[in-house]
């Protein structure tokens, strides 16, 4: 935990996509100081004129390699998600050459109750997660 979907267009290969997943992951393990072992991610993709990401007014220039990650997680501390914007930008642009101005991150938070990792058991309630 946290979970993260990332939406794109199509057009990407496999290990195109493999190489922004884990470039991912390690960006939420050294921010969010979660272990290596959680790690839950889905893609979707899309054909064009199926998904639209403008530039909310600020002028940025978005192109056909957008990546709109959304990640569902407990309450985040401002420090870390400020940092982990930080740290995944550079990180992808690092790893998959993809500009900041293409990446863009939206937060879902929810409560402990509101995560089963199996067994019909809220694993953070019955204190098996801390």
């Amino acid at each position: 935990m946290p979970l993260l979907r990332f939406n794109m267009f199509e057009g990407r290969t496999d290990a195109e996509i493999a190489t922004l997943l884990d470039t991912a992951h390690a960006a939420v393990v050294a921010a969010f100081h979660v272990p290596d072992g959680d790690r839950y991610q889905l893609v979707s993709e899309y054909r064009p004129g199926r998904m639209i990401a403008l530039d909310t007014g600020l002028g940025i220039a978005r192109t056909n390699k957008v990546v709109l990650i959304e990640v569902r997680s407990r309450n985040r501390p401002q420090e870390q998600k400020l940092h982990f914007y930080e740290l995944l930008c550079q990180m992808l642009k690092d790893a998959c050459n993809l500009d900041s101005s293409d990446v863009i991150v939206s937060f879902v938070e929810n409560g402990d109750a509101d995560w089963s990792f199996g067994l019909g058991r809220a694993q953070f309630v019955t204190g098996e997660l801390a």
